[in-house]
């Protein structure tokens, strides 16, 4: 377990230099932050109680559209995604802007112990909400036990 924390604590300090891609853009304000931070941490608590009509909420419009249910959403997420869907643990990093839009940087340890960075890519839909936009995935050879 000592491991464990010692390994996500140096974890920590890497996501929170990775955006070595980001564009010059403006950082991201503190409240904002905060609202990315509560619907990508609202959205995997979700997915950690199955409940496929909230997680979809957290989507944007146009995923939503893309999928055309939350059913088919969760099939995708439970296949595809398995870190997200029921991570062990979740650690938030940075913050970068790519093509203007915030990309939050979240390392997980998913159910098989291993850790991925996950990348939020991020949206503000016309009703002023942050929302979800695409999620990618990148495998590291680290693993959490």
């Amino acid at each position: 377990m000592r491991r464990i924390s010692r390994l996500f604590v140096t974890l920590i300090g890497l996501v929170a230099v990775m955006p070595a891609f980001a564009d010059e853009a403006a950082p991201v304000a503190p409240a904002e932050r905060a609202a990315i931070r509560q619907t990508i941490e609202s959205q995997i608590a979700a997915f950690r109680r199955d409940d496929g009509d909230a997680a979809f909420g957290f989507a944007t419009e146009a995923l939503r559209r893309r999928f055309g249910s939350a059913e088919t959403f969760m099939r995708m997420v439970q296949t595809g995604y398995q870190p997200v869907y029921k991570p062990s643990q979740v650690i938030f990093g940075a913050i970068e802007t790519i093509d203007g839009a915030p990309v939050q940087h979240v390392l997980v340890a998913g159910p098989d112990g291993n850790l991925v960075e996950a990348l939020y890519f991020m949206k503000r839909e016309a009703d002023g909400v942050w929302r979800i936009d695409g999620c990618l995935l990148m495998k590291s050879d680290l693993k959490s036990s």
